[in-house]
């Protein structure tokens, strides 16, 4: 069994990420006042979209990583 750790976590902080953005969105629009606390900072879509990019680099080296070894395995 060939796994690299990457690609999973990458799916995951991707999965949660959108979530996470998709909620700030919405609540970006249909309730500002909740982000009063936080000195207005939509810190739901801000830390989503963090997310987002951490998990398509995990997502992404952990396949280039799959990719290489497969290749380097033929040769």
């Amino acid at each position: 069994m060939n796994l690299d750790i990457r690609v999973p976590i990458g799916l995951l902080f991707l999965s949660l990420g959108g979530l996470m953005t998709g909620f700030g969105a919405v609540t970006h629009f249909t309730n500002p006042g909740m982000y009063a606390k936080s000195l207005d900072i939509n810190v739901n879509l801000w830390w989503g979209l963090a997310m987002i990019v951490f998990g398509a680099l995990m997502f992404h080296f952990g396949r280039r990583a799959r990719a290489s070894a497969s290749t380097s395995a033929e040769l």
